[in-house]
């Protein structure tokens, strides 16, 4: 038997974007992970900008995924959209 307290369930639009606004935020982390993973980021060897190039490639692969995931992504954000609003029961008004 599962026993959680019970979710606020407030029914107001500015939630649901709050919601939106988070879902976005995870699917920008997903893929900014993913983007590191496939080494987006990482210094060139032929053109080496030096210690600089490596402190701020971080930012970059942070900014082209959150760039990614606000014109619509892999459609990760709306699944988790979906997600967070079946569990907090909040209507799209």
């Amino acid at each position: 038997m599962k026993v959680s307290a019970p979710l606020p369930a407030p029914q107001s639009s500015a939630y649901a974007q709050k919601l939106q606004a988070a879902a976005v935020e995870l699917e920008a982390a997903f893929l900014g992970e993913m983007l590191k993973s496939a080494g987006l980021g990482q210094a060139r060897q032929s053109f080496g900008g030096g210690a600089g190039e490596d402190q701020f490639a971080s930012f970059l692969v942070q900014h082209q995924a959150r760039a990614l995931a606000q014109s619509g992504g892999v459609g990760l954000s709306e699944i988790l959209f979906q997600s967070m609003v079946e569990k907090t029961n909040v209507n799209d008004t």
